[in-house]
This record gives C-alpha cells, sequence and structure tokens, in this order.
C-alpha cells in the first residue's frame, strides 16, 4: 500500500488535541474510515457536559465531543434516565478497564467500535401511484454516526438488563465486541441486519 493511500486510511480525526477525561490523548486516534473522520470530534474541555447548548445551532451536534453524544446515548429510556455523571464514570472506568487490557489507547478502540456500528447503505420508501417500495439509499456520514452512537449506547445499556452486570461492565462488553467487529454486539448485529435489507432492496 502507497503512503498515499496509507494517510488516507488512517487520518487523524478532525477537531482533536485535548486530552479526554484528562488521561487519553486524542491526537494518537485515527479513523480508517474517511467518511466518518470529519464528524468525529473528540475534543473534551473538562467534564463532558455542554448542558445543549448545541442544540439551536444548524448542525451544531458536529461540533459536540463525540464522547459526550455517546453518554448521553446512554441516558435512553430505563434505569440510567438522567443519571449523566453515573454514566460518564462508567464511560470512565471502562476506558480505564479497556487500558488495562489491551495496554494501548482505549479511545482507539471506542472509534474502532463506532466504524464497525455505522451502516453505509438504509431503506427508505418510495411511492408510486398507491404502490409504495422499499429503496435502498446510502447514509449520510452525519446519520451513520448517530446510528452507530445509538445502538452502542441500547447495547451497553441491555447488556445490563436481566443480569448482574454493571454499565462499566455492559460498555467494555459492547464495545470490545463492536470493535472487533463480532456479530455478538448489539450494535454491529443491527448494522449487519439493516444492510442486509438494504441490498435486497436495490
Amino acid at each position: 500500500m502507497s503512503e498515499e493511500n496509507q494517510s488516507t486510511q488512517d487520518a487523524p480525526i478532525a477537531g482533536i488535541g485535548t486530552m479526554v477525561f484528562g488521561k487519553w490523548d486524542a491526537t494518537e486516534v485515527t479513523c480508517s474510515d474517511p467518511g466518518l473522520a470529519p464528524y468525529i470530534n473528540l475534543t473534551t474541555i473538562g467534564t463532558p457536559h455542554s448542558g445543549g447548548r448545541h442544540a439551536n445551532s444548524w448542525f451544531g451536534k458536529a461540533k459536540l465531543s463525540v464522547v459526550e453524544r455517546f453518554i448521553n446515548n446512554l441516558m435512553r429510556t430505563g434505569q440510567f434516565s438522567g443519571k449523566k455523571q453515573h454514566c460518564a464514570k462508567a464511560f470512565e472506568n471502562a476506558l480505564d478497564a479497556i487500558s488495562d487490557r489491551k495496554d494501548e489507547n482505549p479511545l482507539q478502540t471506542f472509534i474502532d467500535a463506532i466504524i464497525e456500528s455505522a451502516p453505509c447503505e438504509e431503506t427508505t420508501r418510495i411511492k408510486m401511484g398507491a404502490v409504495s417500495a422499499p429503496k435502498a439509499v446510502d447514509s449520510s456520514p452525519s446519520r451513520r454516526l448517530d446510528i452507530a452512537l445509538r445502538n452502542l449506547g441500547i447495547g451497553c445499556a441491555s447488556a445490563t438488563a436481566k443480569s448482574k452486570k454493571t454499565l462499566t461492565e455492559g460498555i467494555i462488553s459492547e464495545l470490545s465486541k463492536a470493535a472487533s467487529g463480532d456479530v455478538g454486539s448489539y450494535a454491529v448485529g443491527k448494522r449487519d441486519e439493516v444492510e442486509r435489507i438494504a441490498s435486497s432492496a436495490r
């Protein structure tokens, strides 16, 4: 592989330059998906809590740290709803455990999990007269990131349901499986399902 192709595939993520949770350097992280790289922002200033200041700006979520966006997705309807400090601490502890286990920057595992969970195709319904039929369409990078973070968050939270697993253990399990492309991961399984349906609707 030429140096030019290598640099394109492993481009540094835009908008980085600070220490996430004061522990891990985001400048060491690379994104192998050139479509997602401009939309993944790892800039974290202190506590990952912006108070929703991005909500009223056009595509303001693109400027929001992907760490905070993931924590927000952990707080979906259920036992973790509204418990942002608890979710943030659980995610930080999970990154600590992944770092100890793999002896590498855990943010790289997090980004790899996002890449593996982001579907490239989806289906929409096209109506022609009285007949509507499914049609495969390409997903935009922003939507791919949204879906990946949503499914990862659901997978981490659902891992604690009807089990003795803590949220930290659920995050470790889901991110580790997703980063390796294991279909046992909820997010990777959903991506495969969506892409399989889209391929049959081409």
